[in-house]
């Protein structure tokens, strides 16, 4: 598996599974525990969650689905903007572990901004770390400024990693936020890369996807995985989708279909505010 390497040194798998939507109904609960695992099987180690996702149920999922694959996994979490004081985030983080059936988690984020100081949020994540609970921290959902504004406080330095909306659709990143990333050496996770299935009935997509034998998805899938510092983390909640998202791995654009798709989903001619799902 592809990886990019944080600041701090640590290595993070380019391909991940998405957990959002899970661990809501109780009898979607086998189904998604065994996409997990076969996703594990196929080396997809990256899985990334939530306390907001089935307001913790989907971290439950992924505890049950690790089981003695701990040590393979690199695990993600985010914690509620409400929860973002210092009290607020260590025992948010206690009540995740518990859930995910851990002792530390390889890399927790801010889930958008909060009304709490910034300052006091990455001073109780670098106190995290430090209890060695965290290995890394970083945020999601934080624009251009946001994310000036997080570099130049203490513990700013250390932020690993940025979660946005980015896909095919959701280009004006490219403009500001991403180069601004790039520069300062941090990693972009891209979340949502086929828009909740609202890019799948794209001609060119669809045309390319033929071209492949590939699905839409996975063409989409293949496109961000073409980006520079990027790291993709589609849903996997059904073994199939698991093993098509993983088959993306393999699919090589080549110059003229990435201009074909930049065609199709041109980036904006001037910076836009962050967008969100």
């Amino acid at each position: 598996m592809q990886a990019i390497e944080l600041p701090s040194g640590q290595k993070i798998p380019r391909l991940g599974m998405g957990t959002w939507r899970m661990g809501e109904q109780a009898v979607s609960k086998p189904d998604e525990i065994a996409a997990l695992r076969r996703g594990m099987e196929l080396g997809l180690t990256l899985i990334d969650t939530a306390e907001m996702y089935g307001e913790g149920g989907a971290e439950t999922v992924v505890g049950e689905a690790m089981t003695s694959r701990r040590s393979d996994i690199f695990l993600v979490s985010k914690v509620y903007p409400h929860n973002a004081s210092r009290k607020g985030v260590i025992a948010a983080c206690d009540r995740t572990l518990k859930r995910l059936n851990t002792d530390y988690l390889d890399l927790y984020l801010l889930h958008w901004r909060s009304a709490v100081p910034l300052a006091e949020t990455l001073e109780t994540f670098q106190a995290l770390k430090q209890a060695g609970k965290i290995r890394d921290y970083g945020v999601s959902n934080f624009d251009t400024d946001d994310m000036a504004k997080a570099a130049g406080l203490e513990g700013g330095e250390s932020i690993a990693t940025n979660q946005i909306l980015y896909n095919l659709s959701r280009r004006g990143v490219e403009l500001d936020l991403l180069p601004w990333c790039k520069q300062h050496r941090i990693p972009v996770m891209a979340y949502s890369p086929i828009e909740q299935g609202r890019l799948l009935n794209n001609p060119a997509l669809k045309q390319l996807a033929q071209t492949h034998d590939a699905t839409a998805a996975q063409i989409a899938i293949a496109w961000l995985l073409h980006q520079e510092n990027i790291v993709v983390i589609p849903k996997a909640s059904k073994i199939e989708h698991v093993e098509q998202n993983y088959a993306a791995l393999d699919i090589a654009l080549g110059p003229e279909e990435l201009d074909a798709l930049d065609s199709a989903f041109p980036r904006p001619s001037r910076p836009i505010p962050l967008e969100m799902l």
